[in-house]
C-alpha cells in the first residue's frame, strides 16, 4: 500500500521558479532511491535527478545548475527546486520511489509543470 503523492506544480513564466514535493506514505522501509522524472506530450518519460537513502544525487544535463533535488527522510518526502524554468521543462513531473526491502518500485501520478514563454 506504498503511495506516493506529488504537489507543487503549476504554470510559470520563463525564469520562473517552483518547488515540487513527493511525500511517501505506507513504507516501514526509507526508499533506497527517489526520483524525479517527467514526460512532455508526445515523448518518453526522462529521468530530472534521483537522490539515494544517503543523499547521493544526480542531475540530468538539461538541468544541472538549475534544479536542485533533495530528501527529508524523517518526513518521507522529496523535493525538486526548480529555478530558471524555460519552456522545455513543461511536463508532467513524476515521482518514483525504489524499496528493495518490499520489493517496491512505484510511482505517483505526476503534477503538471506549465513553463510559458
Amino acid at each position: 500500500q506504498v503511495q506516493l503523492v506529488e504537489s507543487g506544480g503549476g504554470l510559470v513564466q520563463a525564469g520562473g521558479s517552483l518547488r515540487l514535493s513527493c511525500v511517501v506514505s505506507g513504507s516501514i522501509f526509507v526508499p533506497n532511491v527517489m526520483g524525479w522524472y517527467r514526460q512532455a506530450p508526445g515523448k518518453q518519460r526522462e529521468l530530472v535527478a534521483d537522490i539515494t537513502s544517503g543523499g547521493r544525487t544526480n542531475y540530468a544535463d538539461s538541468v544541472k545548475g538549475r534544479f536542485t533535488i533533495s530528501r527529508d527522510n524523517a518526513q518521507n518526502t522529496m523535493y525538486l527546486q526548480m529555478n530558471s524554468l524555460k519552456p522545455e521543462d513543461t511536463a508532467v513531473y513524476y515521482c518514483n520511489a525504489v524499496i528493495i526491502r518490499s520489493s517496491y518500485n512505484g510511482w505517483g501520478r505526476g503534477t503538471q509543470v506549465t513553463v510559458s514563454s
